[in-house]
């Protein structure tokens, strides 16, 4: 996928009235979503990566481990200027769309790494095991 097909996407998703518009959720949603992956899912989803994209997601730091959901969608509605509605808005389309990029395997891993919470944000449902 070339960056320009992937900014489309998430203005697809997300009725984003511009390129701009979605480019810059596109790059705030990659930017928080780098601090909270390591090793090699970190390294997986990056090698899926647009160029662009990728030196986005790649240049914070990691943090030692990943926040819930939640803590997710406040970094994104900061840096947004935006209500946490409205960021979680902006991650799912983001997540959703790098859901359909880095396909099922790496999203299941990606899932298994983050907390418990951000199935939703990758437009998957999020089951609980049922209680034996």
């Amino acid at each position: 996928m070339t960056r320009h097909s992937l900014v489309q996407h998430v203005r697809e998703l997300g009725r984003y009235s511009s390129d701009q518009e979605a480019e810059q959720v596109l790059e705030t949603v990659l930017g928080i979503l780098g601090s909270q992956l390591t090793g090699e899912e970190r390294c997986a989803l990056a090698a899926a990566l647009p160029e662009h994209a990728r030196a986005a997601f790649v240049a914070p730091i990691p943090l030692d481990r990943p926040v819930t959901a939640p803590a997710f969608a406040e970094a994104v509605a900061r840096t947004l200027h935006t209500t946490l509605a409205g960021a979680r808005w902006d991650a799912s389309c983001v997540l959703t769309a790098l859901a359909d990029l880095a396909g099922n395997q790496l999203t299941d891993r990606l899932l298994a790494y983050l907390p418990r919470g951000y199935a939703l944000l990758f437009g998957r449902a999020d089951l609980t095991p049922a209680a034996a």
